[in-house]
C-alpha cells in the first residue's frame, strides 16, 4: 500500500488534466491505496469555485470532488495566494479584503505551499496534473 498527494495546476475546463486527476485518485483508492492530500495550485484552483456553473452535459468537476472528499475524507487543499488572485476566497478572506462573499466550495480549504511540502514528505508518491 502506497501513499500519494497530488499537485492539480490544471484549469478545470480548458483541458483534461482535472478529469484525469479525479479518475487517477479514484483508481488509487479502489487499488487500496491513501490519498495523503489534494493540492490545487495555479489555474488549478478555479475547480474551487462554488459558482462554477458548466452546461447541463458536461461533468462538474467542482461537485465531482467535493463528493469524492466527502465520502473518502481527502483534504482539498487551494492555495490560498493562487486563490485569491483568481476571486476565491472564504469568509474570513472575504472580511479581511472586505467582500461582500465567500465563494469557496466548502469542500475545499485554503492553505499555503506549506501543506504541499508536508504533504510531499508523508507520501511515497506525488504525482502532478498539470
Amino acid at each position: 500500500m502506497a501513499t500519494f498527494s497530488l499537485l492539480i495546476t490544471a484549469n478545470p475546463y480548458s483541458n483534461q488534466g482535472q478529469y484525469s486527476a479525479l479518475k487517477f485518485t479514484k483508481a488509487v483508492l479502489e487499488a487500496g491505496h491513501i490519498i495523503k492530500r489534494i493540492f490545487f495550485y495555479a489555474d488549478g484552483v478555479l475547480v474551487a469555485n462554488r459558482l462554477n456553473c458548466p452546461p447541463a452535459d458536461e461533468l462538474n468537476l467542482t461537485k465531482s470532488w467535493a463528493k469524492l472528499a466527502i465520502e473518502k475524507d481527502i483534504e482539498l487543499t487551494v492555495c490560498v495566494t493562487a486563490a485569491l488572485k483568481r476571486g476565491i476566497v472564504n469568509q474570513a478572506e472575504a472580511e479581511r479584503n472586505a467582500l461582500t462573499s465567500e465563494s469557496i466550495d466548502p469542500a475545499f480549504e485554503l492553505s499555503g505551499l506549506g501543506q504541499l511540502t508536508e504533504a510531499m514528505l508523508a507520501s511515497d508518491r506525488l504525482v502532478t496534473f498539470g
